[in-house]
């Protein structure tokens, strides 16, 4: 996402100084992984069926900065490799999992069945989209087009929890069911383009997470 120089010089002087202070303290790149998805769980399935929605975002926007953070500690120690993105994805799908489930639990909480149906829509084909890409590695072929990256269908989302936070109306199904929309179009993207290698054409399409 930070593909712009001088937004990656801003955000690198933000967050070394803290990610060296925590290497310094013998903190690894991995338990910040850890505790930042734990933190994101918690958060997220006990905030999100509350209808704590502006606390549930605040919240998470500050924990998801331990996406940056572990990430400049590995580098800095020099540790980066498969096994951090690994963990790091694997853990991603646990966060992404309390989230969506989280809101489906609101949903049925608070008697709002579209709420819950989008949620459980995207809930699902976020994991298919990130399934259908390791398949297609383990055949031999890569799954990096999609309409819609994690982060974009978050952004979707967050924006869409802070908003009905606010009291607007209609606006949180509508998004969980844009997610899972650009969620299914993304599957049907990856299925396609592992088609297309897997017979020896060229796919082409936008990268995807």
């Amino acid at each position: 996402m930070l593909n712009n120089p001088a937004a990656r010089k801003v955000v690198s002087g933000v967050i070394e100084p803290p990610a060296r202070l925590l290497l310094r303290m013998h903190v690894s790149p991995d338990a910040v992984t850890i505790v930042g998805t734990l933190l994101t769980v918690a958060v997220a399935l006990v905030c999100l069926p509350q209808g704590w929605f502006i606390a549930a975002v605040l919240i998470m926007i500050v924990v998801g900065m331990s996406d940056l953070l572990d990430g400049t500690m590995a580098r800095l120690s020099g540790t980066s490799g498969p096994w951090g993105n690994f963990l790091d994805a694997t853990l991603d799908r646990l966060a992404d999992g309390a989230i969506f489930g989280g809101l489906a639990m609101y949903g049925v909480f608070w008697d709002q069945p579209w709420v819950t149906s989008g949620a459980l829509l995207a809930l699902v084909t976020g994991q298919v989209t990130s399934y259908a890409k390791a398949r297609a590695e383990a055949v031999g072929a890569t799954a990096n087009v999609g309409i819609a990256e994690r982060a974009e269908r978050l952004i979707i989302a967050g924006v869409a929890v802070l908003l009905a936070g606010f009291g607007v109306p209609y606006v949180l199904p509508a998004a969980l069911w844009l997610v899972g929309a650009l969620g299914l179009i993304t599957i049907g993207q990856r299925i396609w383009a592992v088609r297309a290698q897997l017979h020896g054409a060229d796919p082409r399409g936008a990268s995807g997470g």
